[in-house]
């Protein structure tokens, strides 16, 4: 018994970080914010002092007239709407149907599943450069070349997502509760509605918000398939500093812009995802 209330009594206590957890806490922060912080500071000084050696280290007095360049030069206004609206729909796609796909993977039986489950998961390790080539051709027949759609569609179902999803659900979903919706008389699709969904939410969190980072963050089938008449966010950073010598301190205003909503969803989401995973960690 006093072993027992001795244990009771250590998990109830508070672990405490020491120096060691603060060291590397502080170089990891530091790594992550130096790049922002370096980038603000080349925003905000021209181009002549950017070629100095040793580079600045503190803002200068040009961040202003820097922003309002790159914001009137790349159209970013236009192109963060654009960006919004891709990186919304294909985060709430993916979550969607990666979540009914994981479910059906996971608690389903039907033939072929693990088969057809491997195919899934195979699909991770084409190189996404192989398929260009097809894609856009079947982009230009439907004629939509330069609209949004043709960044959407394609990346509304990820395989990463399906196996994500799949995994959470197998360990998540008691089969019990599928089961007793059953005996209810409920539908496949009730039962996603008011059993998988509350269940995979934490899970779908996290899923749609790395979601969107990557679709704000496409670089590759967006500058293909988009011009600078109707850009995301990157195809319109692009743009900046084509000159015959290229103005590093707008492309840094450039790059600042495009990253602030990227900040601006984690400052407003990230504690709400947080939050969803520790309660899908919990259980008991």
């Amino acid at each position: 018994m006093r072993g027992r209330g001795g244990r009771g009594r250590a998990a109830g206590r508070h672990l405490r970080a020491g120096p060691v957890t603060y060291a590397v806490l502080t170089l990891f922060t530091a790594g992550s914010v130096l790049p922002l912080l370096w980038t603000a500071v080349a925003a905000s000084r021209d181009n002549t002092r950017l070629a100095h050696t040793p580079p600045p280290l503190w803002f200068g007095p040009h961040l202003g007239r820097n922003l309002g360049i790159a914001w009137g030069e790349a159209r970013l206004g236009l192109a963060v709407l654009n960006t919004v609206l891709v990186a919304g729909s294909v985060a709430l796609g993916t979550v969607l149907f990666c979540t009914v796909a994981g479910f059906a993977f996971a608690k389903l039986r039907f033939r072929f599943r693990n088969a057809l489950l491997a195919a899934v998961v195979g699909t991770m390790m084409v190189p996404p450069q192989l398929s260009v080539v097809p894609l856009f051709l079947v982009v230009a027949r439907l004629g939509w070349t330069d609209r949004l759609q043709t960044v959407v569609l394609p990346t509304l179902v990820s395989a990463f997502g399906v196996f994500f999803m799949r995994q959470y659900l197998a360990e998540a979903l008691p089969l019990e509760l599928i089961e007793a919706a059953r005996v209810d008389g409920a539908s496949s699709l009730r039962i996603v509605r008011h059993v998988v969904l509350p269940v995979a939410r934490p899970a779908m969190a996290v899923l749609g918000m790395l979601s969107f980072v990557q679709a704000w963050n496409d670089f590759f089938w967006p500058v293909i398939a988009l011009t600078q008449d109707n850009p995301t966010v990157q195809v319109a950073l692009t743009g900046l500093g084509r000159g015959y010598v290229p103005d590093q301190a707008v492309v840094m205003a450039g790059a600042l812009l495009g990253t602030l909503p990227l900040l601006l969803v984690l400052a407003l989401f990230g504690r709400h995802i947080v939050g969803g995973i520790m309660r899908g960690a919990v259980k008991g």
